[in-house]
């Protein structure tokens, strides 16, 4: 695990990248105290439509989300007074 300061970390951002895309860890520090962790993002897979149906609270959630607005909260977000 590679410790730079933040002026490093400004300089050489793209040097930096480069090591986390290879599995590096870096630690960005201030006067020495570890601030902050560049770690690699994972990837993530693709969203399909519809897959939190049939898992618990999905019920609840459509029903929420599905759930007409009540006027005053409708006329706000129409621009309304």
């Amino acid at each position: 695990m590679a410790k730079v300061n933040v002026h490093e970390a400004k300089t050489n951002l793209s040097r930096l990248l480069v090591q986390v895309e290879a599995g590096e860890e870096i630690v960005i520090a201030r006067n020495g105290e570890p601030v902050a962790r560049l770690v690699r993002c994972e990837k993530r897979g693709k969203r399909q439509f519809g897959a939190m149906k049939g898992k618990k609270g999905w019920e609840e959630l459509s029903d929420l989300i599905l759930k007409p607005l009540p006027p005053e909260e409708l006329a706000l977000w129409e621009g309304g007074p």
